[in-house]
């Protein structure tokens, strides 16, 4: 059995169907919050490594290792910034980072 274009599409929309229902169903742990937007962030990745394959292209793997590297940068800032804000603060929960405002 060979694997087509709509196998891949259907696991990328898992994913991302993952990725939004763990962004809306724990709004409490910012951790899981920053995972579910890395596993959009994936299932983009996908879509785009797809459609590049099955069109012939490598515009698409291009522009999925760009998205990559910003996926990395904004998991290495985010954690940064929550290190910063456990120090100050103590716990890390959603409800109080508005507290960071000014």
């Amino acid at each position: 059995m060979e694997l087509g274009l709509s196998h891949y599409l259907a696991v990328s929309a898992a994913l991302f169907t993952i990725g939004v229902v763990g962004i809306f169903v724990n709004r409490k742990n910012i951790i899981v919050i920053l995972m579910a937007i890395e596993l959009i962030l994936l299932s983009v990745n996908l879509n785009l490594v797809a459609f590049s394959v099955f069109n012939g292209s490598i515009v698409g793997q291009v522009f999925a290792m760009l998205v990559l590297t910003v996926a990395a940068a904004e998991a290495a800032v985010g954690l940064a910034i929550l290190v910063v804000y456990f120090r100050n603060r103590g716990d890390i929960s959603v409800e109080n980072v508005d507290l960071m405002k000014g």
